[in-house]
C-alpha cells in the first residue's frame, strides 16, 4: 500500500484531490488565498492545480474566485455506479419507507464516519435530515455502530485506539471500553439501537447489509423521533422489515 512516505505515493495527484475536496466546503465561490489556506499549500502550487482543473472542466473562475462545476459529480457517481447493489438499494428503500412510513437510509463506513449513499424521507421530516453524501461520526449513530460491529477484531481495536470520540449530547458514548461493549452487543444481536447520541431528538435502529460471503458492506436504518417508541417497540415494529430489505439488497451483490 502506498503511503505518503513511499515512492509509490503520487503527491501531486493527492494534492489535486485535496483542492477539489476543500472547494466543496464552506462558501460556494472561494478565492485563491482561501483555498490555499484550506489545503495548507503555497498559493503558487494551488494556482497550478486550479488552472489544470479549469482545463479539465472541474472548476470555473471569474478571474478572482473559483468554484466547482457539475463535472465533479462524475467522481462521486463513479463510486455509486461501481456498487452492484446501489440501484436495487434505492428501490428497496423506497418500498421500505412506503411500508413503515418512517425515514430510512443506507450508508457505508469511511474511516471514523459513515457516508449516506441512499436516503428516503417520510412525510415527518426529522430536525436532523442527512442527504446523499452526508457524513456522520460512526460512534454516535446506529448505522455506524452496526458497521463497526462488522469489522474484523483487529480493525475494530485499531478504531477504538485511534478514533476521536466527540461528545455530541449528554447520551453520547465516548469511553472506548463502553463503546466496545455496545459494538460487540450489536454484533451478537444483529442490530444496533442508539437513542439521542447524535441528536437528542433522534433515535435509530440499524441492521447490516452483507455480501454473498457474509461480509458487512453497508447498513440500513430507520430514524425515529426520540420518545415515539422504546427500543423494544422499535425492534418489534421495524427489525423484520429492515432485515427483509437488507436481504433484498444482498441479493443484488451477486
Amino acid at each position: 500500500m502506498a503511503t505518503p512516505e513511499s515512492e509509490s505515493f503520487v503527491r501531486t495527484f493527492a494534492r489535486g484531490l485535496a483542492v477539489i475536496e476543500a472547494m466543496g466546503y464552506g462558501s460556494y465561490r472561494k478565492n485563491l488565498a482561501e483555498i490555499a489556506e484550506a489545503v495548507e499549500l503555497p498559493r503558487t502550487a494551488v494556482r497550478r492545480f486550479l488552472l489544470t482543473l479549469i482545463e479539465l472542466g472541474f472548476v470555473q473562475t471569474d478571474g478572482k474566485r473559483y468554484w466547482l462545476t457539475p463535472r465533479v459529480l462524475r467522481l462521486g457517481l463513479s463510486y455509486l455506479n461501481s456498487l452492484p447493489y446501489w440501484r436495487q438499494a434505492q428501490l428497496s428503500l423506497e418500498e421500505l419507507c412506503s411500508r413503515i412510513k418512517q425515514s430510512c437510509a443506507l450508508s457505508v463506513l469511511d474511516g471514523e464516519h459513515i457516508v449516506y449513499i441512499q436516503r428516503q424521507h417520510s412525510k415527518r421530516i426529522l430536525t436532523m435530515s442527512p442527504s446523499l453524501g452526508s457524513r456522520l461520526p460512526a460512534h454516535a449513530v446506529s448505522m455506524g455502530r452496526i458497521l463497526l460491529a462488522g469489522l474484523p477484531d483487529e480493525a475494530l481495536e485499531q478504531y477504538l485506539r485511534t478514533a476521536a470520540f466527540k461528545r455530541l449530547t449528554g447520551a453520547t458514548v465516548v469511553d472506548p471500553d463502553t463503546l466496545r461493549e455496545r459494538i460487540l452487543a450489536a454484533r451478537k444481536q444483529g442490530y444496533a439501537w442508539i437513542d439521542g447520541e447524535l441528536d437528542e431528538a433522534i433515535c435509530g435502529l440499524a441492521v447490516p447489509v452483507r455480501d454473498q460471503e457474509g461480509n458487512t458492506i453497508a447498513a440500513i436504518n430507520v430514524s425515529l423521533p426520540t420518545g415515539q417508541v422504546t427500543q423494544e417497540e422499535a425492534v418489534k415494529l421495524y427489525l423484520a422489515e429492515l432485515r427483509q430489505t437488507a436481504s433484498q439488497i444482498r441479493a443484488a451483490t451477486m
